[in-house]
């Protein structure tokens, strides 16, 4: 099957990275146009009027590479997106205390020492450093009073943001699309839903060789206040700062976990954020944050494998066969099977190519763009997606924030080569996947 594989693709070898340069070319030219800039524009100012869920759409934002931007139009679009992100509300820790003896009791009968002085804010939240009476080191993350409302209310205006946004894509508009979004930012205000969540996965990577998931402590978690071991480790900017070869290991990892886990263990975690990642002393990375937890149907799953495998070996006529009962053409746009496999291709080439390939914030933004170009629509037979099926809608959404943080990081890699372990069940051929499959085994993981 490699060689298969392998043959078919290597008439395309010499021109995958030109494909990909183009279409940034593409995301430079649809960002230099008019009606997206004012799109852009707009769609911040919505988001800048809303409380509780506009950081989290900002971090999303964010990672897009506004380099792509013309000169005229950057500095405005950043300087808005900073204003943006720039929102978490900040409370004073004596109003931060309330809600953790309203939800715990008295601090001293749990904490021996408490820093007022927090060490991050979330966007629904802040994080504080403390220790446990019997001395254990934890990270409390104490949710700002009144942001359920705050967030509950922004909800009820997402009509009124995809009118906004339907400018800049339909196909991230649909109502699928929002109920899922909807159901993400509901689940990400139960703090102790999320401890639970963290708890498993943290069990999952017990004792893994490269990758750290703090445990919860679910008995001193509640809907409103979450404690979790604390992990010392450099932020993304100590990350961004390390040499290629570690870039490159630490952007394996960050595949591995968000990706491999959904092919691995049918989960996954759904924000694969920057500020969701430490770098340990002793190598491993740590990740944080699984208000977005996700399970998925094995069934979904193997779709998803078959989709991809499909795409990477050129099967145009088999992929548009598994799409077509989903749904997901518009049936009066006349799709080939050949645009399908264009589409597909262009949203997740840099897996699907046998080389090594280094992920820049442009080859991200211009991924990103292929998927959502608007002017694709009034291209007849060039716009295979109506809408994603629900079941991938949030998996799609890791793919691609996934990518934008290997663009943040620069990493070089054959991606293609790491994703065989879980696209064909192949042995790894990294000394990372060797490690690791040696840990699975040693330890009965599946």
């Amino acid at each position: 099957m490699l060689g298969q594989a392998v043959a078919g693709q290597a008439v395309r070898l010499a021109s995958a990275r030109l494909t990909m340069v183009g279409r940034s070319q593409q995301a430079r030219e649809l960002l230099a146009e008019r009606a997206t800039m004012d799109a852009v524009e707009h769609l911040v100012a919505v988001l800048g009027s809303m409380k509780g869920a506009s950081m989290k759409i900002g971090q999303i934002l964010s990672l897009a590479d506004l380099e792509l931007v013309s000169e005229s139009h950057r500095e405005r679009i950043r300087a808005k997106l900073a204003t943006l992100c720039d929102q978490a509300p900040r409370a004073p820790f004596a109003t931060m205390r309330k809600v953790i003896e309203a939800d715990l009791g008295p601090m001293a009968r749990i904490f021996a020492d408490f820093d007022p002085e927090p060490i991050a804010a979330a966007s629904i939240g802040q994080v504080y450093r403390a220790q446990l009476r019997d001395g254990r080191q934890v990270a409390v993350k104490v949710q700002y009073p009144g942001v359920d409302s705050a967030v509950r209310a922004d909800l009820k205006n997402l009509a009124a943001f995809a009118r906004m946004t339907r400018a800049l894509s339909p196909a991230l508009t649909t109502v699928p699309l929002l109920d899922e979004v909807r159901l993400g930012l509901e689940g990400e205000l139960d703090y102790l839903a999320e401890a639970h969540a963290q708890h498993h996965v943290a069990r999952t990577f017990r004792g893994h060789p490269f990758i750290a998931v703090p445990d919860s402590i679910v008995e001193l978690s509640t809907g409103r206040v979450l404690l979790t071991e604390h992990f010392e480790g450099q932020g993304f900017g100590g990350i961004r700062a390390q040499s290629d070869a570690e870039r490159a290991r630490i952007g394996e990892l960050v595949v591995r976990f968000y990706l491999g886990s959904l092919f691995t263990h049918n989960e996954f975690c759904g924000d694969p954020h920057p500020g969701n990642m430490l770098l340990g002393n002793d190598g491993r990375l740590a990740f944080v944050d699984f208000g977005l937890f996700r399970r998925m149907a094995p069934a979904d799953v193997d779709f998803e494998r078959r989709v991809l495998c499909a795409a990477a070996e050129g099967r145009a006529e088999d992929l548009y066969n598994m799409l077509a009962p989903h749904g997901v053409f518009d049936p009066d746009a006349a799709v080939t099977p050949a645009a399908a496999l264009e589409y597909i291709t262009a949203t997740a080439e840099w897996t699907l190519v046998d080389a090594d390939i280094t992920i820049t914030p442009e080859l991200a933004t211009g991924a990103f763009a292929a998927a959502i170009d608007p002017r694709l629509a009034r291209q007849p037979g060039t716009s295979p997606m109506r809408h994603l099926p629900t079941a991938h809608i949030f998996s799609r959404r890791t793919d691609f924030m996934v990518l934008g943080v290997l663009g943040q990081l620069e990493a070089t890699n054959n991606w293609h080569r790491i994703a065989r372990e879980w696209l064909y069940h192949e042995p790894p051929t990294t000394e990372i996947g060797r490690q690791i499959d040696t840990w699975r085994r040693e330890t009965s993981m599946p």
